[in-house]
């Protein structure tokens, strides 16, 4: 890997605390509109409008209040405490969520929850964070077919047109294999495996691109077919799936320990970097690259470096630094050519995503296109500060 993108530069550690602190100041700029409502999942014109809380994303708004605490806390700045005192009033929010079963009949539960209400728990104790996290993962449990082993992402359980997961799941995960240490109870940890094992099985081509989402066989259990929703067609790799992919292979081997999951690592990390555009930053889905006329998703630029600073801790030192090499180039693109300078250009921190692009072969609407989104802000977040300090997960 060390061969790759030679000529391109890595993002310094003053660029990476200048951009902590803009995101930081951005995030408290925020607070007035968006302490007791969300961010909207995507931007419109480049500004997030305020939602209710009741949609998949809203979690990773909290989650950049929760690494902006991290960080003004770090630099013994005032803020600090207005930003804690946010991010326990959207952990109220989660746990009257989680109490009503507001919008919660999916797999999204570790979206929502891990970088809300475990990030509450672990950074400042918060017992409501822990309570609703807890249950959360209960509500994800809901989820589990024991006929085919995974968790369904969403639609009626006993529809067979919904019998199926997605490669987002890989990232919710985590909030079950947290549950399993906090109760003691292993059911939630035997879940996961059982899931990962699933996933890691099917979601994954032979040539390392990804599905987006798999289908099983309701009656047995046995293994039907790929298919996108995300994605420009069926047989093309979506670039965020991908990532995904990238960042669950990581989680997959911190929690399970099973070194094959190290090898299909590096093979889904290579075709995502090998499928790159000249500025390393993808275009929505890995069909297309320079020259093509269609947009891009810098957000799965985010998470794929989360994912690769996660899985170098469990690498060799000579490994380990190439693939922090890698994740600072990618940044350093983000950070030049696609993050918000300004705050009167944008509210949100980075330019340039897709949150959902139609095609003549897909499903999806057509929305969050070629605009900010709070995921795509929240990893970019967290990169940075994997890049900063020795940081302790939220996943």
């Amino acid at each position: 890997m060390g061969m790759l993108f030679a000529d391109k530069g890595l993002i310094s550690d003053q660029e990476i605390e200048d951009a902590l602190r803009f995101c930081a100041g951005q995030v408290e700029a925020n607070l007035p509109q968006f302490t007791r409502k969300f961010q909207k999942a995507y931007s419109e014109g480049n500004f997030y409008q305020p939602i209710e809380n009741d949609y998949w994303t809203t979690g990773f708004w909290t989650g950049q209040i929760w690494l902006s605490y991290e960080y003004a806390k770090e630099m013994g700045e005032e803020r600090a405490e207005r930003l804690r005192e946010a991010g326990e009033i959207q952990i109220d929010s989660f746990l009257d969520r989680i109490e009503r079963k507001v919008e919660v009949d999916h797999h999204d539960m570790g979206f929502l929850y891990s970088p809300s209400c475990v990030a509450g728990y672990k950074l400042i104790g918060s017992a409501k964070g822990r309570k609703a996290a807890i249950l959360a993962a209960d509500q994800l449990l809901m989820r589990y077919h024991p006929v085919g082993e995974f968790l369904q992402a969403w639609g009626p359980m006993d529809a067979p047109e919904n019998y199926r997961l997605i490669i987002d799941c890989l990232l919710n995960l985590p909030l079950l294999y947290w549950a399993s240490e906090e109760t003691g109870d292993a059911q939630y940890r035997e879940v996961a495996e059982k899931h990962i094992h699933t996933a890691m099985a099917n979601v994954i081509r032979e040539d390392f691109s990804t599905w987006h989402t798999f289908f099983f066989n309701m009656e047995t259990g046995e293994p039907d077919h790929g298919a996108t929703c995300q994605g420009y067609r069926d047989g093309s790799a979506w670039a965020r799936g991908q990532a995904w992919g990238i960042y669950g292979c990581a989680l997959a081997y911190k929690y399970t320990g099973r070194k094959e999951y190290i090898s299909t690592f590096r093979n889904v990390a290579r075709y995502f970097l090998e499928h790159l555009p000249e500025d390393l930053v993808p275009f929505w889905d890995l069909e297309f690259t320079d020259g093509d006329a269609q947009p891009r998703d810098s957000s799965a630029a985010s998470v794929a470096a989360c994912g690769m600073l996660e899985m170098a801790k469990y690498l060799s030192a000579e490994e380990a630094k190439e693939y922090e090499a890698l994740a600072r180039k990618l940044l350093k693109s983000l950070y030049d050519n696609y993050a918000v300078k300004d705050s009167k250009a944008s509210n949100g921190l980075v330019l340039h995503s897709t949150y959902s692009n139609h095609s003549p072969y897909n499903t999806c609407d057509h929305k969050g296109v070629d605009e900010c989104n709070s995921w795509g802000d929240y990893f970019y977040m967290e990169a940075l500060m994997r890049l900063h300090k020795d940081w302790e997960l939220y996943w």
